[in-house]
């Protein structure tokens, strides 16, 4: 069996041996490794063939044995192959990457002004695929000729492409630009995928500007490197296989309704249907505090519990692959959705009023149900991607929430 792998410096949160699980039959296993080991890494015979990521895509080719012209072009190398004679050749497929993402966007970028920011490792790579599709880059970073500084000049640009990690998983909610100042930007790509949609993103998609992250480049590079592993080719069909499945495997299932419509029960339902890990923002407050959000909301007020909501919320919703569940008020709190939705499908569950219960619930016995109900309605529908009448028999709620999400995707793609 082939040994392949992914060699970089920390690799804790990759998706790569999902992927290449995906698309071959061969071991792929995580290499973390310091920059002084790379030498006798490299040399040792165990492996086949390998990506290297960050912070070694420059730091290998000295080792390598023979190179492609992209890599020659780009002076960076992301796929190792051991031919049968020992010697290692290298690839760049991050090139291929970028440009499937942008075929997959459906932006046009030909002939634009095109502000790549960062000048880092994927800079070279982001470059060279641009130039091929003809487009017109700038690149930005912190000290060239074009820099933050004086990035005014550069706000008559129609395409960013963020090649920084400001904004990646787990330093959320930071933008490298404010995409206002740019009144022609007509497409945003961000290589970043963890989250699903960096502050970046989530404005370009507030203003209504196409955008992309960067997870179909990273499937489309790994396909690329897996034919290269394995000598044969690859349909392109199963770039965006992958990519769909990934992307719904990845997206928290966020539920969000009325005090006491069944959040917590339903959540942990679907945590045991799916094997994915559930979280409650009640219950991490209560952990953090040791106080019930009835508690703090009597005690303190509702001003001090939606505070330490908004902090929670903010916190459960970096995470991945997870169900949870949200206090009936996190609507109220407009931060909130950002929060939720970078990585989350959000799901409005919806039930008999009369039905609901108010006790331990300060602020449906201030107000009633049908009142408060009547007042969070707009913003349980900003909020939704997805309103759903919930049943009282689980298994039909179940398949109602199953089928709803089922429809929902498939009307995405």
């Amino acid at each position: 069996m082939l040994r392949c792998g992914l060699l970089g410096r920390k690799l804790g949160h990759s998706y790569s041996p999902q992927i290449h699980k995906m698309l071959k039959d061969y071991e792929y296993l995580l290499y973390e490794r310091e920059e002084e080991d790379i030498p006798s890494f490299l040399h040792s015979t165990f492996w086949t063939g390998l990506n290297v990521t960050i912070p070694y895509k420059k730091t290998v080719i000295p080792f390598l044995d023979e190179v492609s012209d992209t890599v020659k072009r780009t002076g960076s190398a992301n796929t190792l192959v051991r031919r049968k004679d020992k010697t290692i050749y290298g690839d760049n497929t991050d090139v291929y990457g970028f440009t499937q993402l942008v075929y997959y966007s459906g932006i046009d970028v030909k002939g634009k002004k095109t502000l790549v920011l960062g000048n880092g490792g994927a800079c070279a790579s982001v470059l060279a695929s641009l130039e091929d599709l003809g487009a017109k880059p700038v690149i930005i970073s912190r000290s060239g000729e074009n820099n933050y500084e004086n990035l005014y000049l550069h706000y008559d640009a129609e395409i960013i492409v963020n090649t920084t990690p400001l904004g990646m998983y787990p330093n959320n909610g930071v933008s490298p630009v404010d995409l206002s100042k740019f009144p022609k930007c007509c497409g945003v790509f961000d290589l970043i995928y963890n989250p699903e949609k960096t502050a970046l993103l989530l404005q370009a998609e507030k203003l209504g500007i196409p955008s992309e992250n960067g997870l179909f480049m990273l499937v489309a590079q790994a396909k690329r490197s897996s034919e290269q592993f394995v000598s044969e080719s690859i349909p392109d069909s199963e770039t965006t296989r992958i990519y769909n499945s990934l992307q719904s495997s990845m997206k928290n299932i966020v539920l969000i309704g009325m005090p006491g419509c069944g959040k917590s029960t339903i959540a942990k339902m679907l945590g045991e249907a799916t094997g994915r890990k559930v979280l409650d923002s009640d219950a991490e407050i209560l952990r953090r505090t040791g106080m019930k959000p009835s508690e703090i909301i009597t005690q303190k007020g509702e001003k001090a519990f939606r505070d330490i909501e908004c902090e929670v919320i903010a916190d459960l919703g970096k995470e991945s692959h997870s169900i949870i569940a949200t206090g009936g008020g996190v609507i109220t709190r407009e931060e909130n959705y950002n929060s939720l939705h970078q990585n989350g499908l959000i799901l409005w569950l919806k039930r008999d009023i009369s039905a609901l219960p108010i006790d331990d619930r300060p602020l449906s016995q201030i107000k009633s149900p049908i009142v408060l109900y009547e007042e969070r309605k707009p913003l349980y529908e900003k909020f939704a991607d997805i309103t759903i009448e919930i049943s009282d028999d689980k298994n039909i709620t179940y398949n109602l929430i199953k089928d709803a999400i089922k429809a929902y995707r498939e009307e995405k793609r």
